[in-house]
């Protein structure tokens, strides 16, 4: 499944490194700060207050936070892989290194919950994961996620 239409090259990092949740988002928060010109500490809060409705991990090392934000026009993702596994309160206990990001206006309503669908079902691959945190670089991982890979070939 490509996710071009969503997926911002700006907002692919591997090996970022975070030991909880809160230092996650605010990595996150920074690297997200100047591609959608927006305060990085309120992007850190919107993904923390988020996540204290209920983990966003839903096992298997993935997680998928995700924030309204005032200031966005379109639905906007990233991909981080960490530098190491961290507890993210899955529901199989697992600790996670992949985080699929979403950003969305607040109107976005539905078309938000399609966006979480999309990339739920993609990241239930466990083979497609496997390849995410096999990927060597960034321009892998997005390659992996547009499916530029398979034009590739």
């Amino acid at each position: 499944m490509d996710l071009s239409d969503l997926l911002l090259p700006e907002l692919v990092a591997v090996d970022v490194p975070a030991a909880t949740r809160k230092a996650a988002f605010t990595q996150i928060g920074a690297l997200a700060a100047p591609v959608l010109h927006l305060d990085a500490r309120v992007i850190a809060d919107a993904l923390g207050a988020r996540e204290k409705l209920g983990s966003t991990a839903f096992g298997g090392g993935v997680a998928i936070p995700h924030a309204r934000l005032d200031g966005l026009d379109r639905i906007v993702a990233g991909a981080i892989r960490l530098a190491q596994p961290i507890d993210f309160a899955a529901v199989d206990d697992a600790p996670v290194d992949l985080l699929l990001i979403l950003f969305s206006p607040p109107n976005a309503g539905g078309d938000h919950l399609k966006a979480l669908a999309r990339v739920s079902r993609r990241l239930r691959d466990r083979g497609f994961v496997a390849k995410l945190r096999g990927a060597g670089s960034r321009d892998a991982i997005w390659a992996l996620l547009t499916d530029e890979t398979r034009d590739a070939a």
